[in-house]
């Protein structure tokens, strides 16, 4: 990783800590900071952590983590993005001189520099703070600040020029890139990436568990989202419907939020005759995460207890499909995953861009849940073309591959107005 600075940033409100995982954001940022450490850069992940926890952790070599707005966080302990106004104030206020003082002037003496990436909307004020801090100390050469756009939530709310000023904009796909050139806004498409372990999938043992305790409820079928209209939830749920009324044993695992739409997607789901099965389990332990949910006698399993990660690529794996199908997906990090296990992702056609229909995985273009149960159908009834899709799925997955985002990111955040700047 040549092209990459010695030292990088990233601020994020989401983060590792269950506080602070709300969504695909907190995936992104822990993986990503880990990748970069694991690539010899002194990384600084700086989020909105869990008010409880130390406010400074280093939990491998060259990581640190730093849980900001914790004063806060601890009069609104629901999640990260409770009170989220006055977080994004003491964010801005307080994160930039950090940053300067802490990490990006003894990087100075050393003669190294640092590359610093916000994410989304509630970063912004702070990268454009950042950039004017850096300037007012004669520092500003000596990082290379993006800010990153993962969805479209508070777009309304930036400054855009005096983003575009401050920082290289960046986003995560190609259908994100017309999002902010609708705003006139111009952008690096950099996409987002997955953990060289998910290859692996999940171990032998746990894997010989799942198919063991599924094999009567067939078919099987995953699907891991908030609970959100743009998710599709209500699509996927007739779409279920209609396959269950001719299998009896059908299941459809199904893991949101705590959003209330949650209890709209769930009454639908008995205004159409399945049984639903609101499941809550404690242990961490994925065998017994595992064990629990085949337990269920509910056709639609309502997972309201966090799912350990080797669990939920068992089950990426072992179901008949995985319903990633949103009907706006700036990236879809779930399908990628999914993909990686060797797993048959169902996605929909906004921000997929590494999906390639029939060849690695299902796509729905439209909400129609016709449309859905054609493509169940397909599947079930064409061995062929599942075998095609598990089997294309991993090599597109390790494409990428963080290692190999890293990679990109760095070409393209040290890119031609770097180059022209230095002769």
């Amino acid at each position: 990783m040549t092209l990459l600075p010695r030292n990088a940033v990233l601020l994020a409100f989401e983060g590792p800590d269950a506080y602070s995982m709300v969504g695909g954001l907190g995936t992104r940022v822990t993986e990503l900071s880990a990748a970069l450490a694991a690539a010899g850069v002194r990384t600084t992940l700086v989020f909105v952590g869990d008010p409880n926890a130390e406010s400074v952790e280093r939990p491998r070599e060259r990581l640190e983590l730093r849980r900001w707005c914790q004063s806060i966080s601890k009069r609104h302990p629901g999640n990260v993005y409770d009170d989220e106004l006055s977080k994004m104030r003491e964010y801005r206020e307080t994160v930039p001189g950090f940053v300067i003082d802490a990490i990006v002037a003894p990087a100075a003496e050393r003669d190294e520099s640092v590359l610093v990436i916000a994410e989304d909307w509630q970063t912004a004020p702070t990268a454009i703070a950042l950039d004017a801090g850096l300037r007012a100390r004669g520092l500003r050469a000596r990082i290379v600040l993006a800010w990153n756009a993962n969805n479209t939530y508070g777009f309304d709310t930036i400054d855009w020029p005096a983003l575009a000023d401050a920082a290289k904009i960046a986003t995560v796909s190609r259908y994100m890139k017309f999002e902010l050139r609708a705003r006139g806004v111009e952008a690096r498409v950099i996409a987002n990436g997955v953990p060289q372990r998910l290859l692996d999938g999940a171990p032998a043992a746990l894997m010989a568990r799942v198919h063991a305790a599924f094999t009567r409820r067939r078919p099987l079928f995953v699907k891991v989202a908030r609970f959100d209209q743009e998710k599709r939830w209500m699509q996927a749920v007739d779409a279920f419907a209609a396959i269950a009324g001719a299998n009896a044993d059908a299941m459809l695992v199904a893991r949101g939020g705590r959003e209330p739409y949650g209890d709209a997607v769930m009454a639908r789901a008995r205004e159409l005759g399945l049984r639903v099965d609101r499941l809550s389990f404690e242990s961490r332990d994925p065998a017994d995460a595992i064990d629990a949910i085949a337990a269920s006698r509910g056709q639609v399993v309502d997972v309201r207890s966090f799912v350990p990660e080797d669990a939920l690529l068992a089950l990426y794996r072992v179901a008949d499909a995985v319903l990633a199908n949103s009907g706006r997906e700036p990236f879809g990090l779930v399908g990628l995953e999914v993909m990686a296990v060797g797993g048959v992702a169902v996605t929909g056609s906004t921000g997929e861009d590494y999906v390639e229909p029939f060849d690695n995985a299902l796509v729905c273009d439209t909400g129609d849940p016709r449309e859905l149960v054609a493509r169940l159908e397909d599947l079930l009834g064409d061995r062929t073309l599942e075998t095609r899709i598990r089997g294309r799925g991993p090599t597109t997955a390790a494409r990428y591959a963080w290692p190999r985002i890293l990679d990109a990111m760095a070409r393209k955040l040290m890119g031609f107005d770097d180059r022209l700047r230095d002769r």
